[in-house]
Parts: C-alpha cells; structure tokens; sequence
C-alpha cells in the first residue's frame, strides 16, 4: 500500500491529493516601457531569456496556476506568441491586446478567463524573478481569505509629500511594499474591478481596488529579490540576483 494511501486510511477520510482549485493567472504586459530610455522592458534581454519569459516561466511551473493569460501590446502580441511556443509555455491559452490602462488591461483578461476559474493572480509581466514559493503562499493566503498579495516590509524611512515638503513620517513597521502575483477568488476580482471602473478609482495595484469594496487583502510571502523591471538599472540588478541563484 502506497504511502498517501496509508495516510488517507489513518486519517479516516478520503483524501484528494495534489487537487487544487482552478486558478488563472493575468499576466499584465501591456506596459509602454517609457523608463527604459527607449528598450521594450518585457523583451529585454535578460540572462539569454526575454524578461516576460521568465515570468511565464515561474507561472507554468506552479500547480496552482492552470491556465496563463498575457495582455500585451498589440504590437507585442505575435512576438509574445512565439515566445511562449518556445519556451512551451503550454498553460497560455490566450494573448490578448490591452486597453489604455492597467485596469482596462486586468479586466479585458478576466473576461477571457476560464469558466471554471475560481482564483484569479494578477502579475506584472515585467517582474521576472517571482519564485514558485512566492506564487504558492499568495494563492494559499487567497484561498483562506479571498484575496492576498506578496509584501515586504520598507527598509528605507518613508516620508508624505506635499508640494515639495515633508508633512509627516509614517510608522515604518507598519508600511510594507506589495508585489505581484496579487490572487483573489474570481468574484471578488470581478467585483473589485468593476467598481472601481465605474468609480473611476485610482489605483496602482488590484488589492486597492479589492480594499475599494472593503476586502482587506493577507499579506503573503513576498522577496526583496522579486523586483519590477521600470529602469535599465533593474536589468542590471536582476541578472545580479539570478548569477547569486545559479552560484547556491
């Protein structure tokens, strides 16, 4: 007798092995890269493999993740096809072209995701150093409480800002700077999302537009390494970060 078979007898109940609820990730790729001085950020060249493709990389390897949907540009949309092809990237079922904003981009996704989606990720495209542990606990957070991102707390003292002065300093134990992949159940993505279109809401990030309906997202494990590619410095700092890897 197997070993899982063993346990499910102690246990006294059946047991699902390795059965995980359906989960969609939202690549968000539909950025215009204006920081990079002119370099497209998510085909830049980073350690022999274009940005993006390391981030789709890390999505199809996580058992949590069954089905990729990237929202690019419209001119990116055949290179990113090729890219997945061959990297075999076999969970991308759709590349669509993205709206004006990222919120646009985020729901023009949703609407394409499986019907059998019951959790959603939102990542950036341009954050190619997420880890399968990181992907992991952001889902695990959002199936215990609807909605998580991965965090971690600011090293550097944070200062509000007015017209050019300081008008106060918040309790830097209690400021933490959020990452993707950000994961919800479907309908309170759908929810969140579409309030904050009506509302027109300003939002930087998808857990402001859950924290919009009155969602309080967990934070989950996130990586001072899982940095967001915006200047040519990132690059410079990401290929540093995968040689440290590739020394261990």
């Amino acid at each position: 007798m197997g070993v899982k078979r063993i346990i499910a007898k102690v246990l006294g109940r059946a047991v699902t092995w390795n059965k995980l609820p359906f989960g969609t990730a939202i690549v968000a790729a539909a950025g215009s890269s204006e920081r990079m001085e002119g370099e497209d950020k998510l085909f830049a060249d980073l350690c022999g493999l274009p940005v993006l493709g390391w981030s789709l990389r890390a999505l199809e390897a996580s058992p949590n993740v069954h089905e990729i949907i990237v929202v690019t540009r419209e001119d990116s949309i055949v290179p990113t096809a090729d890219l997945c092809a061959e990297l075999e990237i076999t969970k991308a079922t759709k590349i669509l072209c993205g709206g004006e904003d990222r919120l646009s981009s985020v729901l023009i996704g949703l609407a394409e995701a499986s019907p059998d989606a019951e959790y959603i990720a939102v990542h950036d495209g341009a954050r190619p150093l997420v880890t399968e542990e990181i992907v992991a606990d952001a889902f695990s957070k959002a199936y215990k409480y609807n909605a998580a991102c991965p965090g971690v707390p600011v090293n550097d003292t944070v200062k509000r800002v007015s017209d050019g002065f300081v008008t106060d300093t918040p309790d830097r134990s209690a400021v933490y700077a959020v990452q993707t992949p950000q994961v919800f159940s479907a309908d309170v993505l759908k929810a969140a999302l579409h309030n904050a279109k009506i509302k027109k809401l300003k939002i930087t990030d998808d857990c402001g537009a859950a924290e919009a309906i009155g969602i309080k997202p967990a934070v989950s494990l996130g990586s001072y390494e899982n940095i967001k590619i915006t200047r040519p410095v990132d690059l410079k700092l990401a290929e540093a970060i995968i040689e440290a890897r590739r020394a261990k």
